[in-house]
Protein backbone atom coordinates (compact mmCIF):
# COMPACT_ATOMS: atom_id res chain seq x y z
CA UNK A 1 0.00 0.00 0.00
CA UNK A 2 1.76 3.15 -1.21
CA UNK A 3 2.11 5.20 2.19
CA UNK A 4 1.22 9.14 2.04
CA UNK A 5 3.46 11.65 1.50
CA UNK A 6 3.73 14.92 4.28
CA UNK A 7 4.16 17.68 3.84
CA UNK A 8 7.33 19.48 5.26
CA UNK A 9 6.32 20.75 8.59
CA UNK A 10 7.00 24.85 9.16
CA UNK A 11 9.94 25.60 10.72
CA UNK A 12 9.74 26.62 14.31
CA UNK A 13 9.91 30.34 15.07
CA UNK A 14 12.44 31.14 17.54
CA UNK A 15 11.35 31.32 21.09
CA UNK A 16 11.94 35.09 22.91
CA UNK A 17 12.37 34.30 26.63
CA UNK A 18 10.32 36.94 29.08
CA UNK A 19 13.52 38.90 30.13
CA UNK A 20 14.87 38.86 26.61
CA UNK A 21 11.46 40.40 25.35
CA UNK A 22 11.35 43.34 27.64
CA UNK A 23 15.13 43.85 27.31
CA UNK A 24 14.36 44.59 23.00
CA UNK A 25 11.45 46.37 24.06
CA UNK A 26 13.41 48.82 26.17
CA UNK A 27 15.72 49.10 23.78
CA UNK A 28 12.80 49.94 20.90
CA UNK A 29 12.14 52.96 23.30
CA UNK A 30 15.35 54.22 23.16
CA UNK A 31 15.89 52.78 26.52
CA UNK A 32 20.00 53.05 26.06
CA UNK A 33 19.88 56.62 26.79
CA UNK A 34 17.08 57.11 29.06
CA UNK A 35 14.68 55.31 31.53
CA UNK A 36 12.06 53.75 30.30
CA UNK A 37 8.87 53.72 32.16
CA UNK A 38 7.31 50.12 33.64
CA UNK A 39 3.92 51.11 31.58
CA UNK A 40 5.65 52.06 28.43
CA UNK A 41 7.59 48.60 28.38
CA UNK A 42 3.98 46.78 29.12
CA UNK A 43 2.86 48.50 25.99
CA UNK A 44 5.86 48.03 23.70
CA UNK A 45 5.92 44.10 24.73
CA UNK A 46 2.16 43.61 24.19
CA UNK A 47 2.87 45.13 20.45
CA UNK A 48 5.55 42.61 19.94
CA UNK A 49 4.05 39.87 21.57
CA UNK A 50 0.33 40.21 21.67
CA UNK A 51 -1.56 38.51 24.62
CA UNK A 52 1.34 36.76 25.84
CA UNK A 53 1.58 39.43 29.26
CA UNK A 54 -2.36 39.85 29.46
CA UNK A 55 -4.92 38.57 32.14
CA UNK A 56 -6.60 35.05 31.04
CA UNK A 57 -10.20 36.14 31.72
CA UNK A 58 -9.46 39.73 30.07
CA UNK A 59 -7.20 39.31 27.21
CA UNK A 60 -7.29 43.09 26.45
CA UNK A 61 -5.88 43.64 29.94
CA UNK A 62 -1.84 43.59 30.69
CA UNK A 63 -0.91 41.98 33.92
CA UNK A 64 1.24 44.85 34.55
CA UNK A 65 2.60 42.65 37.78
CA UNK A 66 3.93 39.70 35.54
CA UNK A 67 6.12 42.76 33.41
CA UNK A 68 7.75 44.01 37.05
CA UNK A 69 8.55 40.52 37.20
CA UNK A 70 9.88 39.79 33.91
CA UNK A 71 11.64 43.14 34.27
CA UNK A 72 13.25 42.57 37.36
CA UNK A 73 14.64 39.00 36.35
CA UNK A 74 16.00 40.58 33.08
CA UNK A 75 18.59 42.84 35.84
CA UNK A 76 19.47 39.11 36.77
CA UNK A 77 23.18 37.90 36.29
CA UNK A 78 22.01 34.51 35.05
CA UNK A 79 19.60 36.29 32.99
CA UNK A 80 22.63 38.03 30.88
CA UNK A 81 22.36 41.46 33.30
CA UNK A 82 20.84 42.96 30.87
CA UNK A 83 19.00 45.82 32.31
CA UNK A 84 19.36 48.25 35.59
CA UNK A 85 16.67 50.44 37.10
CA UNK A 86 13.53 50.00 39.48
CA UNK A 87 9.39 50.11 38.82
CA UNK A 88 10.11 54.09 40.18
CA UNK A 89 13.18 55.05 38.74
CA UNK A 90 12.31 52.74 35.35
CA UNK A 91 14.90 50.64 33.34
CA UNK A 92 17.83 51.45 30.84
CA UNK A 93 20.00 48.74 29.50
CA UNK A 94 23.14 47.94 30.43
CA UNK A 95 26.18 47.27 27.91
CA UNK A 96 25.22 44.11 27.73
CA UNK A 97 21.89 44.47 27.14
CA UNK A 98 22.26 46.71 24.25
CA UNK A 99 24.75 44.43 22.68
CA UNK A 100 22.30 41.53 23.15
CA UNK A 101 19.45 44.29 21.35
CA UNK A 102 21.26 44.73 18.48
CA UNK A 103 22.15 41.29 17.78
CA UNK A 104 18.26 40.07 18.62
CA UNK A 105 15.82 42.65 17.32
CA UNK A 106 15.17 40.92 14.07
CA UNK A 107 13.64 38.16 16.67
CA UNK A 108 10.55 40.38 17.44
CA UNK A 109 8.25 41.45 14.72
CA UNK A 110 8.64 45.09 14.45
CA UNK A 111 9.29 47.58 11.77
CA UNK A 112 11.01 50.28 13.61
CA UNK A 113 14.63 50.64 12.89
CA UNK A 114 17.23 51.78 15.33
CA UNK A 115 17.14 55.35 14.12
CA UNK A 116 13.49 55.86 13.82
CA UNK A 117 13.12 54.69 17.50
CA UNK A 118 14.85 57.98 18.35
CA UNK A 119 13.16 61.25 18.45
CA UNK A 120 14.87 64.04 16.44
CA UNK A 121 15.26 65.71 19.81
CA UNK A 122 17.13 62.93 21.48
CA UNK A 123 19.22 62.72 18.16
CA UNK A 124 19.79 65.94 18.97
CA UNK A 125 20.48 65.71 22.72
CA UNK A 126 23.44 62.84 21.59
CA UNK A 127 24.84 64.98 18.84
CA UNK A 128 25.54 67.73 21.46
CA UNK A 129 27.14 65.24 23.86
CA UNK A 130 29.33 63.51 21.49
CA UNK A 131 30.93 67.23 20.97
CA UNK A 132 31.10 68.31 24.50
CA UNK A 133 32.64 65.32 25.22
CA UNK A 134 34.79 65.54 22.15
CA UNK A 135 36.08 68.65 22.77
CA UNK A 136 36.35 68.42 26.82
CA UNK A 137 40.30 68.27 28.02
CA UNK A 138 40.21 65.42 29.17
CA UNK A 139 39.21 63.43 25.50
CA UNK A 140 42.05 65.96 24.54
CA UNK A 141 44.46 64.12 27.34
CA UNK A 142 43.29 60.66 26.14
CA UNK A 143 43.55 61.01 22.00
CA UNK A 144 47.45 62.38 23.38
CA UNK A 145 47.72 59.15 24.92
CA UNK A 146 49.00 61.13 28.04
CA UNK A 147 46.39 58.45 29.82
CA UNK A 148 48.92 58.43 33.32
CA UNK A 149 47.32 62.30 33.82
CA UNK A 150 43.74 61.15 33.56
CA UNK A 151 42.59 61.26 37.08
CA UNK A 152 39.29 59.69 38.63
CA UNK A 153 38.03 63.69 38.84
CA UNK A 154 38.62 64.38 35.32
CA UNK A 155 37.33 61.03 33.98
CA UNK A 156 34.24 62.27 36.14
CA UNK A 157 33.34 65.03 33.89
CA UNK A 158 32.94 63.48 30.73
CA UNK A 159 29.95 61.85 32.85
CA UNK A 160 28.94 64.80 34.73
CA UNK A 161 29.58 62.96 37.85
CA UNK A 162 30.96 63.97 41.59
CA UNK A 163 31.49 62.24 44.93
CA UNK A 164 27.66 62.48 45.70
CA UNK A 165 26.18 60.76 43.10
CA UNK A 166 27.35 56.98 44.12
CA UNK A 167 25.71 53.56 44.20
CA UNK A 168 22.88 52.80 40.73
CA UNK A 169 22.85 56.20 40.29
CA UNK A 170 26.25 56.20 39.27
CA UNK A 171 26.25 52.90 36.83
CA UNK A 172 23.32 53.96 34.92
CA UNK A 173 24.84 57.28 34.43
CA UNK A 174 27.97 56.08 33.33
CA UNK A 175 25.42 53.11 30.87
CA UNK A 176 23.95 55.97 29.48
CA UNK A 177 27.03 57.76 27.93
CA UNK A 178 28.67 54.04 27.49
CA UNK A 179 25.40 53.08 25.55
CA UNK A 180 24.80 56.12 23.35
CA UNK A 181 28.83 57.25 22.73
CA UNK A 182 30.15 53.58 23.02
CA UNK A 183 30.58 53.24 19.22
CA UNK A 184 31.45 56.20 18.31
CA UNK A 185 34.16 56.42 16.11
CA UNK A 186 36.05 59.78 17.51
CA UNK A 187 34.82 59.46 21.11
CA UNK A 188 34.12 55.54 21.55
CA UNK A 189 37.68 54.30 22.96
CA UNK A 190 37.66 56.99 25.25
CA UNK A 191 34.41 57.00 26.18
CA UNK A 192 35.09 53.14 27.36
CA UNK A 193 38.55 53.90 28.90
CA UNK A 194 37.40 56.93 31.60
CA UNK A 195 33.97 54.29 32.28
CA UNK A 196 36.24 52.00 33.67
CA UNK A 197 38.08 54.63 35.61
CA UNK A 198 35.11 55.79 37.32
CA UNK A 199 33.73 52.40 37.77
CA UNK A 200 36.75 51.50 39.33
CA UNK A 201 37.44 48.76 36.67
CA UNK A 202 39.98 47.15 36.02
CA UNK A 203 41.63 48.30 32.88
CA UNK A 204 42.81 45.92 30.44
Amino acid sequence: MRRERRAPSAPETDPVAGHELVTLAVYLLGGDGKEIHTEDVAMKVNELAPGRFTWRKYKDQIDIEIIRVVLSNAKKKQCGAYLRGTGVSGWMLTEAGLEFARSNIARVSTQASPSERLSNDEKRRRRLEQAQIASSDVFQKFKAGDLSKITKHAAETAFRLNDYIVGETRKRKVDRIVNTQGDDPEIGEAVRFLAKIVLKEDIQ
